[in-house]
């Protein structure tokens, strides 16, 4: 009844990802074409009336058994079930920024963490969206395809554990790298894409503190921070657009330090990173448009 597919590119914790009990294909992503061409592969192989898609996660106790009862019955008009995901954090002290970050999937909707799809369904939509190269974004376009073509997608009752890694001191900044694939999102789905995931997002306040950075170095060439100081007039535009973005820089820093552990390392990486990430969000998203529309 049921296929578990595990992408991987050979991580040391594959082997927790893997539950006992259930037909298991593991797909390691040889060519680095990306989670979703992977998970492509994996479901293709499947025969299963079901194929559910584990990443980087440890199912919890009892998971097979919990993922039977929730596949059991379900009309059909239902596409998918989702997993419930847990991220363990620390008691001991606040969170980093890195592991909120993290701890956001367990409310996050319809992300491969933990999800189970009928084969059939996968079939009709086409699976995963290969021009999707990273594990962003690719899970939620299936998801709103799934249910443009008239199927439920619901919660089951199962639970499956999330870690937590320490990515590195620049992690956030690659992270904006998924700008790219918001684009590709916009593209497909149109501009209220966001809506219909529930997903927000910081790009509108990035480019204007990118503007004003832009504005605060003098460089004139270069569209809104042209525009800054054309209004505002040669040295004092600077110095206006260099106020606005040490403003919106340190509430941006702030913000992620705030609910944070406050040690010094954490606020020293929260206020490097807070001052790269803009100017690195629009630039990705730039990227992604011009590859969007090629």
């Amino acid at each position: 009844m049921i296929t578990v597919v595990i992408p991987t590119i050979g991580r040391a914790s594959l082997a927790e990802a893997i539950p006992e009990g259930v037909p298991v294909i593991v797909v390691e992503d040889t060519d680095r074409r990306g989670p979703a061409a992977t998970r492509n592969r994996g479901w293709r192989q499947a025969k299963t009336p079901w194929v559910v898609f584990l990443d980087d996660v440890v199912p919890g106790e009892g998971w097979p058994e919990a993922l039977t009862r929730d596949l059991a019955d379900l009309p059909a008009d239902v596409g998918g079930c989702q997993g419930r995901i847990e991220v363990p954090l620390p008691r001991e002290r606040r969170p980093t920024d890195a592991e909120r970050n993290t701890a956001g999937l367990a409310r996050a909707e319809w992300i491969t963490a933990d999800m189970a799809y009928r084969r059939a369904v996968l079939e009709q939509v086409g699976g995963f969206d290969e021009r999707f190269p990273r594990a962003y974004r690719e899970d939620a376009d299936l998801a709103l395809r799934v249910r443009q073509a008239g199927f439920r997608l619901v919660r089951g009752e199962r639970v499956t554990r999330h870690p937590v890694r320490d990515d590195g001191f620049w992690s956030s900044v690659r992270f904006q790298r998924g700008n790219a694939d918001d684009a590709l999102m916009r593209r497909v789905h149109g501009p209220r894409w966001r809506s219909l995931i529930g997903a927000g997002g910081l790009l509108p306040r990035h480019a204007v503190t990118t503007a004003l950075g832009i504005g605060a170095l003098g460089i004139g060439a270069l569209g809104i921070g042209a525009l800054a100081l054309a209004l505002a007039g040669g040295r004092r535009g600077a110095l206006a657009c260099a106020a606005g973005w040490a403003a919106l820089t340190a509430r941006f820093a702030w913000e992620r330090i705030a609910p944070g552990p406050r040690t010094p390392g954490e606020v020293a990486r929260m206020a490097v990173t807070s001052v790269v990430i803009p100017p690195a969000a629009c630039l990705h998203r730039l990227r992604g448009e011009l590859r969007a529309r090629r």
